[in-house]
């Protein structure tokens, strides 16, 4: 055959070469789904490998579930495998989530990675703790990708971080717009000068209002529709103080600079107007005391989730 010759496809050499040439199909598919044995419900050992640990755990339940629900495959390669580090999965799907026509999804997703990058003894450890809680705490969690994903009281926590550090560096009008986004697409307020701690579960999380100068300690559990408000026009201090280990149940109300002692709980629909000690109950509206620690527990109850105080589990006197 001469150069430029054209090749005749009707010849049986040809016609034996396209017969035996297989198609090329170029797949961009997730990586092969893990064993689900390898997925542990138990939390990691303490360790400063912490983040690691949780972070190979979702891109495991990833995999596991992308296998399981292929038609959930590409959301979960886009959020969660695709990326090398939980700080940029969490920046990548808080962006996309809190993005609107005129706040871009590429400026928020550098926002929120520059400030995780800045601060990850607080704001990425802080956040795996949050994880560690929802799911320790909360039965209907399936995992900890479910938790990243679909926790929108874990998103909104994250998201008020971020903006807690945009205020106290000054850019405290994209501070509030944050906050006014979080507030619009998962319904919790959270003012970003208030002051959040670690290991924090808003469960349910629809309709929760924190005020300016409220602070929440670690390991407290709040669910859904609770406010920890003001008591008026007043300026200054004037919001509640959490402290360690509080449970607060459902449609609590706390109002004004009051302090709700470590380890303490709120039953759901109370109204507290003055300090609740440590370790002590309050319910009802206006709420008042019911019972102290049980002898011998030394769990708090913001991470046993224990919404019955050992005095109501029988008949009383109490009245709400």
């Amino acid at each position: 055959m001469t150069a430029g010759q054209p090749l005749h496809t009707d010849s049986p050499a040809a016609a034996h070469h396209q017969q035996h040439q297989p198609p090329i199909i170029i797949k961009h598919l997730p990586p092969p789904p893990l064993p689900a044995s390898i997925v542990p419900s138990y939390p990691p050992p303490e360790s400063d490998a912490a983040e690691s640990w949780v972070w190979s755990q979702i891109k495991a339940e990833a995999r596991r579930d992308a296998e399981a629900e292929p038609a959930l495959a590409s959301f979960l390669y886009a959020t969660v495998l695709s990326h090398p580090s939980l700080a940029r999965s969490l920046s990548f799907h808080l962006a996309n989530k809190l993005c609107s026509s005129t706040l871009l999804s590429t400026l928020l997703y550098d926002l929120f990675l520059a400030t995780l990058a800045a601060h990850p003894s607080t704001l990425r450890a802080a956040a795996v703790a949050d994880l560690l809680a929802a799911r320790a705490r909360d039965p209907a969690c399936a995992g900890y990708a479910h938790c990243l994903l679909n926790y929108k009281g874990f998103l909104a926590v994250q998201a008020h971080r971020v903006a807690h550090v945009l205020w106290h560096q000054g850019r405290r009008a994209l501070a509030l717009a944050l906050q006014s986004r979080v507030a619009e697409v998962f319904a919790v307020d959270v003012h970003p000068a208030a002051v959040v701690g670690k290991g924090v579960l808003l469960d349910h999380a629809t309709g929760v209002v924190i005020g300016e100068t409220a602070v929440v300690g670690d390991n407290v559990s709040i669910l859904h529709h609770v406010t920890l408000g003001g008591t008026g026009k007043a300026v200054g201090d004037r919001h509640p103080k959490i402290g360690d280990g509080v449970l607060i149940g459902a449609g609590a109300t706390i109002l004004g600079n009051v302090r709700i002692g470590a380890g303490a709980k709120v039953g759901a629909g109370s109204v507290v107007l003055i300090d609740v000690p440590p370790r002590c109950t309050a319910v009802g509206n206006p709420a008042r005391l019911i019972g102290g620690k049980r002898q011998g527990d030394n769990v708090m109850p913001g991470e046993s989730m224990d919404h019955t105080s050992f005095i109501i589990q029988q008949w009383s006197d109490y009245t709400i």
